[in-house]
């Protein structure tokens, strides 16, 4: 009976100690899904960004589609909504083909939201295509997009703050293909011949005035080959912005 006792007491320990186990990842799960702390990455298994609600966001993105400035186009086309894990996303997004319309290919397509669109347009039209005819005597006919949505942390790094890209808030652009098919490379052409580094300095030049984020070679090693464009707000009123 004595025996039969301490198995029964055995059983009822480890029965507990399953318990408080169970107890402790439902406390550890609840904590991580608290707004405004480490929210769950895409497909990762544990928290991969830090992000908090903006409503402006939602707010910009609403007021840009119902102004309509935006057209569909063979090469500007709506797509369903971008419903990432948490606050990654768009409502209404675009997937761009091409800009300055048509005249320019974007490859691959960039997926965006609607405030970027008309942003990109421009830079193209009024500052790469001027820039490639007075450095090169040629237009540009093609950007290659090193990226545009994607919900991740800036830089990759694990826990770090959501990149603009979770939003559908930036694009990448790596590469200018001029009409003549000469390739014109962020990493070969910021330090390469006199033209390629006048043309790429214009460029970005250009793109801080559309953008309130650009980043290049210059900022860090993660920009060495592309530069970063995107409409984040920073400061107290959202009207600064960053050129480097």
């Amino acid at each position: 009976m004595g025996v039969l006792n301490a198995k029964l007491s055995l059983t009822r320990i480890a029965s507990l100690a399953m318990v408080l186990r169970r107890i402790r990842v439902v406390s550890l799960f609840a904590a991580l899904m608290v707004p405004g702390l480490v929210l769950w990455g895409c497909g990762t298994v544990g928290p991969d960004f830090v992000a908090k609600e903006e409503p402006w966001r939602a707010a910009e993105e609403r007021s840009c589609v119902t102004s309509g400035t935006i057209r569909q186009t063979s090469f500007l086309r709506g797509r369903s909504a971008l419903n990432g894990p948490s606050v990654c996303g768009a409502s209404a997004p675009y997937e761009m083909s091409a800009a300055d319309r048509g005249r320019v290919l974007m490859k691959p397509p960039a997926l965006l939201r609607c405030p970027m669109i008309p942003q990109v347009d421009r830079w193209v039209r009024e500052v790469v295509e001027p820039a490639a005819r007075y450095h090169f005597g040629q237009s540009v006919s093609e950007l290659t997009v090193a990226a545009s949505y994607a919900c991740r942390p800036m830089n990759h790094k694990i826990g770090g703050r959501l990149s603009e890209h979770g939003y559908a808030n930036a694009l990448d652009i790596s590469a200018f293909r001029l009409a003549s098919g000469e390739n014109i490379t962020v990493k070969g052409g910021w330090r390469g011949t006199e033209r390629e580094r006048a043309f790429l300095r214009d460029v970005h030049r250009g793109a801080c005035q559309e953008f309130t984020t650009v980043l290049g070679p210059n900022f860090d090693a993660n920009h060495h080959d592309h530069f970063h464009m995107d409409l984040a707000r920073h400061g107290r009123d959202g009207m600064m912005r960053i050129c480097k």
